[in-house]
């Protein structure tokens, strides 16, 4: 299976593509959307696009799963994940994915992410028969963590991880959110 054209109300999410470069390098240059990520300044470049050749290869991984980049009427936003876990921490690889998402700053606070991402856990759980989809966010990223949140994710727990360049606030550590199948049927049945 590869990777499917998928759609909500407003955002058309089309597999990650070379054409897609020129937009990953705008979103990862504002140091306000890279302020939670990677060093928690913005990227060069030249940074970008060895980043891209690994963004392109989570597609090649696991059928079904990869980035995905998001338009609205035809305007670039942003781009949303479903991988594989990378981590021993994280658990298995079989049967779940972590999700991921991360917009342009002026598409912030427009219930963006959470309908893309929403999109993008009914995609892992229909389409591709996954069992369990996990978020990571740093604690002190109350934004990331309320869209966990609204999504019907659940706090699994708060862990430290070793940082060369800790960014401020990594003393707080990272949280894991994630939804099971049935709590997504179960969530899904009452907020329709």
């Amino acid at each position: 299976m590869s990777q499917a054209i998928l759609r909500t109300d407003r955002i058309k999410l089309v597999p990650l593509s070379d054409e897609h470069l020129e937009h990953e390098i705008e979103l990862d240059a504002d140091p306000e959307v890279m302020r939670y990520l990677g060093n928690g300044r913005a990227r060069s470049r030249e940074e970008v696009e060895v980043l891209h050749r690994r963004r392109l290869a989570v597609a090649s991984r696991v059928a079904g799963l990869g980035f995905w980049v998001g338009f609205v009427d035809g305007q670039f936003v942003g781009w949303w994940i479903l991988e594989t876990p990378e981590r021993i921490d994280q658990g298995p690889v079989e049967g779940q994915a972590e999700l991921g998402y991360r917009l342009l700053r002026h598409r912030w606070r427009q219930g963006l992410a959470s309908e893309g991402a929403r999109e993008l856990i009914r995609h892992g759980f229909e389409d591709l028969e996954l069992t369990r989809i996990f978020a990571e966010t740093m604690a002190v990223n109350t934004a990331s963590r309320a869209t966990m949140a609204a999504l019907g994710m659940q706090h699994i727990r708060t862990f430290h991880m070793d940082w060369e360049e800790p960014l401020p606030g990594s003393h707080l550590g990272d949280v894991e959110y994630a939804i099971t199948r049935e709590q997504w049927l179960a969530h899904r049945a009452t907020n329709t």
